[in-house]
This record gives C-alpha cells, sequence and structure tokens, in this order.
C-alpha cells in the first residue's frame, strides 16, 4: 500500500516534500518555470497545429501538486480554433500522492488555473496503487495519474508496437535528491512507449541523464535553462522502436471504429455508447426489448461497490479503480442533468459467519487497500454508520452505495445521445451475424442491418447465440430479488448492508433483499418460493432486531440472469475463432511463448462485451472505456496483467498450456 507524500510548506508558501528536502515547484515562479521547461521547450503549440491525430498525448514522471498538468490543460483551452487536436490525454506517475488538503493549498497560488483547479481536486482519487482514469469536459481532457514507483508501473502499462506518447515531461525531484527514479529501465521505457517523433524537455543538464536517454534511443541537445539556470537538456525520437509489452495472444489490433452496432440494452451497452460517443465515434443500438434495462440491470436498487480480495489480485485491482471510476462517472452525469435515484451511503460488509470474519480479517491483516477505500468496524461503529442497531461488525466502504440501474443505464445513454446522437432499433431481434467484404451485417426475422465495421455483442446470457459467439464459455446464475415494505426502524437504515446477500436502504417505502442464487438458468421467471428464500436468509442473519421485526410484507420481486465466467471477470474483446487460434498458438501446448504463426481472423471487428455477473454497475464504466481505447490504438486505463485477465482469448490460452484443446 502507497503512502501519502509528507509535506510543509516554506516561507515563500512553496509546498516541500519532507521525504527529498525538495520544494514542488520554484519559490521564484512555479508557473513560469513549468510552462517554459515542460510546455515550451516541448513546442506543444506549434505541435498542435500539425499534430495529424485527434489525441496528444503527454507523459509526466512526476505528478506532484499537477502544476505541469494543469497547464497544459490550461494551454489547450486557449489554443486557437484551428488546431486538429480535439482531446488532450496526459499520463502522469507519482509515489508518494500529495493529500488532497496539501493540494487544494498548494494550487491556490496560482489563480488563473483556479478553474481548473478546481475540477482536478474534486476528481483527485485517494492513495490506491495503479491508474486512475480521471476525465473532464466531457472527454477532452483525459489525465491517467499512476499511483506508486514508476519502476513498478511502467511494466504494467499495456501497449502495442506503435507506442502511443507525444511528449514527455521529464520531471520529478532533482537526480540528487531523487536517484531511485532517474534510471536506464526509466529512459528505456520512455523510449518503447514514444511514437515516432516524440520529444521530451527536462529541468536538469546532468551528464548521467543525457547520456541515458541518447542511449534509449533519444537525439539530445542542451538549450538555455529557465531563469537562473544555466541549461536544460531536450531531445526526440525519430523513429518508434515498435516494442510492445503485450503478448501476441493477447493483442489488440488498433482500427478505425467508423459505423459502430452495439446489440444489447443494458448497462454495458450504455458505457460503450458514452465512451464512443465522447470521441465523435457514430453507433447504432439495437434491443430485443421496447426500452433499455428490461435484462439484469432492471432491478429497483442495486449495490456499487468493489469486490476486493485481501491481496491485490488482478480481479480486485480491476474492482478496486472500476469502482472508483464508475461512481466518477454516475457523478458526472448526474451532475450533467441526467438523474437517477442513487444514493452514495456506503456499504457495509457484515460479518455474519465464522467464515466471513476470518476473511474480513485477513483483508484487515494484509493492509493491502487503504482506509479510504475500506477499513474494519466493530458492532457498535457499524450500528451507528447503519443508524440501527446490528449485531456484527465487519468492513465498510464509505464511497460506495447504492443506484437504480435502470434509471442510471437510461441517464447513461442520455448522456452520450447528448454529446454525439444515437440510432436505435427497439423491438429487434437479432438471431444471425455475417461478416461481408463490405463489413458485418445484422439479422432479425424481418429485416437486414448494416453493413458495419465493427459489431459489440452486449447480450448477457445471450450473448453466445450466434454462430461466432457459441463458443464462449458463458453460464447464467438466475436471481430474484424481493422488494418488502419499510418499517419505522428500518426506515433509518442509513448504508447498504451486505450478509450472504444484501439488504438496501429503503426507496419509496420498500427495501430491495436479496438475492437467490440458481446456477446454469436463464430463466427469468418469478417463484414464490424465492421470496421465502429471501427472507429466511435475512431472518437467519438479524432475527431480533429492531430492523427485521419492523418490516412489513413483500409486495413485488423480480428475477433476472447474471451473465459469468468461471473466473468471476468478464470479457471484453474481439471474438476469437476457436480453431484459428488454436492454430496459430499451437506453441503454447509446448511451453514455447515464442514462434507463432500468423492468426487468420475471420472474426475482425466482431466485439464481445459480457459476463459482468451481478458487479456490472461496478465494473462496466471502466472495462468498456478501456476496449475503445485499446482498439483505437490509445492509452489504456487498465493495466496489462488486468488486460490480460478480461481478454476473450484468457480460456483458449490456458486450456492450450495445459494440453486441453
Amino acid at each position: 500500500m502507497i503512502k501519502n507524500a509528507q509535506i510543509h510548506f516554506n516561507d515563500a508558501g512553496t509546498p516541500v516534500a519532507d521525504s527529498f528536502d525538495d520544494v514542488y515547484f520554484s519559490n521564484d515562479d512555479g508557473l513560469a518555470e513549468s510552462h517554459y521547461v515542460f510546455y515550451t521547450q516541448n513546442h506543444i503549440d506549434e505541435r498542435l497545429q500539425n499534430h495529424g491525430k485527434d489525441r496528444f498525448v503527454i507523459a509526466e514522471t512526476g505528478f506532484g501538486t499537477g502544476l505541469n498538468f494543469l497547464n497544459a490543460w490550461y494551454q489547450f483551452n486557449q489554443r486557437s480554433k484551428d488546431a486538429n487536436v480535439n482531446q488532450l490525454h496526459f499520463v502522469s506517475f507519482e509515489k508518494f500522492p500529495i493529500h488532497i488538503d496539501d493540494l487544494v493549498r498548494a494550487l491556490q497560488a496560482w489563480p488563473t488555473l483556479a478553474p481548473l483547479a478546481e475540477k482536478l481536486c474534486q476528481q483527485y482519487p485517494m492513495a490506491l496503487e495503479g491508474c486512475h482514469r480521471l476525465e473532464f469536459d466531457h472527454g477532452a481532457v483525459t489525465l491517467d495519474l499512476w499511483f506508486g514507483d514508476i519502476h513498478d508501473n511502467l511494466p504494467q502499462i499495456s501497449f502495442e508496437q506503435t507506442g502511443f506518447i507525444d511528449a514527455w515531461f521529464l520531471d520529478g525531484f532533482a537526480p540528487s535528491k531523487n536517484p531511485d527514479m532517474w534510471q536506464q529501465s526509466l529512459f528505456d521505457a520512455m523510449a518503447n512507449m514514444s511514437r515516432s517523433n516524440a520529444t521530451f524537455a527536462t529541468f536538469t543538464a546532468a551528464g548521467f541523464v543525457r547520456r541515458g536517454l541518447q542511449e534509449a534511443g533519444f537525439e539530445c541537445k542542451k538549450v538555455k535553462g529557465f531563469g537562473r539556470k544555466r541549461e536544460m537538456v531536450v531531445g526526440i525520437l525519430k523513429q518508434a522502436n515498435h516494442r510492445h509489452n503485450t503478448p501476441d495472444y493477447y493483442n489488440v489490433s488498433p482500427r478505425n471504429l467508423e459505423n459502430i452496432a452495439i446489440i444489447g440494452g443494458g448497462i454495458a451497452s450504455s458505457c460503450l455508447l458514452y465512451h464512443l460517443s465522447k470521441r465523435n465515434i457514430n453507433a447504432t443500438l439495437f434491443c430485443q426489448d421496447d426500452a433499455l434495462a428490461k435484462g439484469a440491470s432492471h432491478n429497483r436498487q442495486g449495490a456499487v461497490y468493489p469486490n476486493l480480495q485481501a491481496d491485490n489480485t488482478p480481479p480486485s485491482e480491476f474492482y478496486a479503480h472500476s469502482f472508483l471510476y464508475a461512481k466518477r462517472l454516475y457523478q458526472q452525469v448526474a451532475s450533467s442533468g441526467y438523474q437517477f435515484a442513487h444514493g452514495w451511503c456506503g456499504v457495509l460488509l457484515q460479518s455474519v459467519t465464522d467464515a466471513k470474519q476470518a476473511q474480513h480479517q485477513n483483508l484487515v491483516d494484509k493492509s493491502a487497500w487503504p482506509q479510504a477505500l475500506i477499513y474494519p468496524v466493530n458492532s457498535e461503529q457499524a450500528s451507528a454508520i447503519a443508524n440501527t442497531t446490528l449485531p456484527y461488525g465487519g468492513l465498510f466502504i464509505p464511497e460506495a452505495g447504492w443506484l437504480n440501474p435502470a434509471e442510471a443505464t437510461q441517464a447513461v445513454f442520455d448522456a452520450a445521445h447528448a454529446l454525439n446522437p444515437i440510432s436505435t432499433f427497439f423491438n429487434t431481434d437479432i438471431n444471425k451475424l455475417e461478416k461481408t467484404a463490405q463489413g458485418w451485417l445484422l439479422h432479425s426475422k424481418e429485416d437486414t442491418f448494416g453493413p458495419y465495421s465493427d459489431i459489440f455483442v452486449c447480450g448477457g446470457e445471450h450473448s453466445d447465440r450466434f454462430e461466432q459467439t457459441q463458443h464462449v464459455p458463458l453460464h447464467g446464475v438466475r436471481g430474484q430479488v424481493s422488494h418488502i415494505e419499510a418499517g419505522e426502524s428500518s426506515n433509518r437504515l442509513n448504508t447498504v448492508l451486505c450478509h450472504k446477500g444484501y439488504f438496501t436502504p429503503a426507496m419509496d417505502g420498500l427495501h430491495c433483499m436479496g438475492a437467490t442464487f440458481d446456477k446454469n438458468s436463464k430463466s427469468r421467471a418469478i417463484k414464490s418460493e424465492d421470496n421465502i428464500t429471501n427472507r429466511a436468509q435475512l431472518d437467519r442473519f438479524y432475527q431480533g432486531t429492531d430492523l427485521a421485526t419492523s418490516l412489513g410484507n413483500i409486495v413485488s420481486e423480480k428475477a433476472a440472469v447474471r451473465c459469468c465466467f468461471n473466473d468471476h471477470l468478464p470479457m471484453l474483446g474481439q471474438v476469437p475463432h476457436h480453431d484459428e487460434f488454436c492454430s496459430a498458438f499451437t506453441n503454447l501446448r509446448k511451453g514455447k511463448h515464442y514462434g507463432f504463426d500468423t492468426l487468420a481472423q475471420p472474426y475482425l471487428g466482431l466485439h464481445i462485451v459480457t459476463g459482468f455477473g451481478a458487479r456490472g454497475l461496478c465494473s462496466a464504466p471502466l472495462a468498456t472505456e478501456h476496449l475503445v481505447a485499446s482498439l483505437l490504438g490509445e492509452a489504456r486505463p487498465l493495466s496489462e496483467r488486468v488486460h490480460q485477465a478480461i481478454h476473450p482469448n484468457r480460456f483458449l490460452v490456458r486450456d492450450l498450456i495445459r494440453n486441453k484443446v
């Protein structure tokens, strides 16, 4: 677990890092220094005019107070309207994130940046290791904040052969103060991730820095430094070196997303449409129902919280960052005027059994997660949080809560439609997909649609209905939620309770209580006995409490099917052709991760987006953003190990290695 920076402010009001005994920016004029050293010496203004791409990407080796980012954002907003770059993407690394209170104070020094600084502080994340994707101005400006040691994070940045960085702000505390950062591995990684003609600028003129950058492939020269500093170093990488860190069998081939078809009407479809729309990519939605969110996204209230394990495993990393991103997205949608019922009231994970208590204690003992994300509580503390007497302690996730899935799905869709109009076909059951020379065709019983360059199948438990997707090893898990009348005591419940199931605060006089768990079922039929099961489960843990005894009758219920995979992670990416994949990567059977044949791709442009289980509200927003970014060759928000964990090829790779296929 990483730690926040310990800082103090000197007599000039400049923040100073205690660990490095160095200032975050110049005592004289930190903003002027930042602008000259990094923005001007990378020639950003001129390059925005002639970039040839819609997105300009800057990477920085020390976020600090965010001054370099805010200046780049400010200058980007001031650019002339004939600049051909519409999106600024800033990637930054920070080993010791500054605490939000210190950040607010430090940025008060720059009144011209105040409106942008306020937006940054509103989204500034907790000290959780990994990549935090923050988005501003409806996606026009993106900030990827990688918290943790840069030498640990760089190998986890997922990238293909063409690179994705256009300019480097080689910042951070001075080499003499922070020698651990200024290593050859850093310079080599800079070259590996850079596009052709990527530039860098750094305030230092240290000889070993210049030589290290030259060894990595950059052409370097000294130029005049800022103010009293005599020299600094700038440079350019004339030709990308075509390195990549994604194995061939987890490759994502960047492509032009031009005319998109999306099949499905749940939260994943709406999130996918949102990420396409903010990039001005046209899409058409096909839904077999008469409205959105008639499937797994149709409950009255769904809990939104991360599924964390004691160790920072790939699934835990995925859910932790997905949760924080999802909350930011929902808050942005709501603040834009698209309303949905919700409550960020926290989630209590109750230690209702000895096994649960041991599991929760193990998570506390491992200390992998910041207390801002999750922390232990005893029964008295849990009762105070819940505003009702509870017999158990457990773990509390203060940033979590609940929302109305159907309303949230519609709100995200409406926000996407406002950014870029979306064509819709409801009551349209697509039953066949056909690849032609012109693109993909979609067939229903009555009509044919297309051609489309790309299809995204977001059909939940029905995503395997097509000939091309029938090998996808998904399974359905039916669940029924009961709606029970609130009583005087239960009405006071202030948080979501998770025991073996979950119980929400009252909305319009009803609690959501559930849910049942029927494996390998795709039935949505209502069962009266499931209501009995849900009530019995609640009584098993809370019998005799004011909460349970005050409840009224079950007045309604909803059943849905969770689409799952055996590893409890979703699947996003191009659908593999089983036989062609096994033929191309047959060397995996021999334990060889090289010498592969060229992969034929008859399903190029066909993507699957499914398997979110009971956690689509938490995980769909970031997972779909990662997929779109990957397909467009942009910087990816998920680490390489998480990218592989949710890739559609993961089961085939596993089975080839085990000689099962």
